[in-house]
């Protein structure tokens, strides 16, 4: 099945100090990204930068596309309306 983009998100955070709050969790909410998870991540992998310089973070969710119904299946069948 073919994938498409459904959210970006992009962000700004410092080196070693992201922390759960509105700014993230705001962001993070409609991926369906754990704020605690992503904020323990994104520390432990900057700890080696320099303290509070800003870290650009892009992230993006993508979905399924449904399969479109059958033509047949929406069309009702004639054979049915002459019934009595």
């Amino acid at each position: 099945m073919a994938q498409r983009l459904t959210r970006l998100v992009k962000l700004l955070v410092p080196a070693g100090g992201a922390k759960p709050g509105p700014a993230i969790g705001q962001s993070l909410g409609p991926l369906g990204l754990n704020m605690a998870e992503f904020c323990k991540d994104f520390n432990a992998k900057t700890a080696g930068h320099m303290a509070d310089v800003p870290i650009p973070v892009v992230m993006y969710s993508e979905a399924k596309q449904r399969p479109k119904p059958e033509p047949w299946f929406l069309n009702p069948n004639p054979n049915l309306s002459s019934l009595p």
